[in-house]
């Protein structure tokens, strides 16, 4: 447990384990509501620190094992909470950020904020904020306080007989969250960013995408706003392209993480 500027976050750290110093870091940031560092733990965190990555993972304000307020879930809340851990760790020279989902908007804020400090960045299904992407997360969110907060018994129910017991005991803690915090009002008025400020990230950015996702269409969004774009699109694979395919996905990152540090 870690205190990030008045707030303390559950982190985990990992490295190459044969006493070898990494070679480069990497920060992997997770997406809303049910989703934790576990995503990244279980998936392609090992491979990285195998790769001679030093690996820095953390649970959200509010998620997993961090602590929960009841007010100060802002996008920028969060972007603030990723730079003081840095701080605190030490972190001084410029990392490989890799964000799913709402982690992706994330990171993709850190960076706008802190081009120098950001060498490449991952967006695995996601993209950066914007007014469309703030009333998209409004709707949903809507939707999760609604079905799921308010209506607990029934959509825990349907859950469990649909996806299962490990994706109804998630969504028993989404809807805690949803319940117990300002997140569902906090995020769709977040501060987003200007087209400007999205074509001034100018550092190696990858984009990740499931082949049947909708978010597949922000390839050409991409691609037009930024000098230093490439996608990897995966058919069949939907919103959860990370934990379906992780050693594609892991690969893919691996690449741009050794384009950049100049190994092989």
């Amino acid at each position: 447990m870690l205190d990030a500027g008045g707030i303390r976050l559950h982190v985990q750290r990992t490295g190459p384990a044969d006493g070898r110093g990494p070679h480069a870091t990497i920060v992997l940031v997770h997406g809303l509501l049910t989703d934790s560092l576990a995503s990244y733990y279980f998936t392609v965190a090992p491979a990285f620190a195998a790769a001679g990555l030093d690996v820095v993972m953390y649970d959200l304000r509010g998620h997993g094992r961090s602590e929960r307020p009841p007010h100060g879930y802002t996008l920028d809340h969060n972007i603030d909470d990723l730079a003081a851990l840095l701080d605190r760790l030490a972190v001084t020279g410029p990392v490989h950020l890799v964000g799913n989902s709402y982690g992706g908007t994330i990171a993709f804020g850190y960076a706008a904020r802190h081009p120098g400090r950001v060498a490449s960045l991952t967006l695995i299904e996601s993209e950066p904020a914007t007014a469309a992407w703030a009333a998209k997360l409004g709707r949903i969110l809507r939707r999760v306080v609604t079905e799921l907060a308010h209506n607990e018994p029934d959509a825990i129910a349907w859950i469990t007989a649909h996806r299962g017991h490990n994706t109804a005991r998630l969504a028993k803690g989404a809807a805690r969250l949803a319940r117990e915090t300002t997140l569902g009002r906090d995020i769709p008025a977040s501060r987003v960013l200007t087209e400007a400020q999205i074509r001034a990230v100018r550092c190696p950015v990858l984009g990740v995408f499931g082949g049947d996702s909708d978010l597949a269409d922000q390839v050409p969004v991409q691609r037009e706003l930024l000098t230093d774009f490439r996608a990897i699109v995966l058919p069949g694979h939907e919103h959860s392209v990370l934990v379906e395919a992780p050693a594609t996905v892991g690969g893919h990152i691996l690449d741009l993480v050794r384009a950049g540090a100049g190994v092989r």
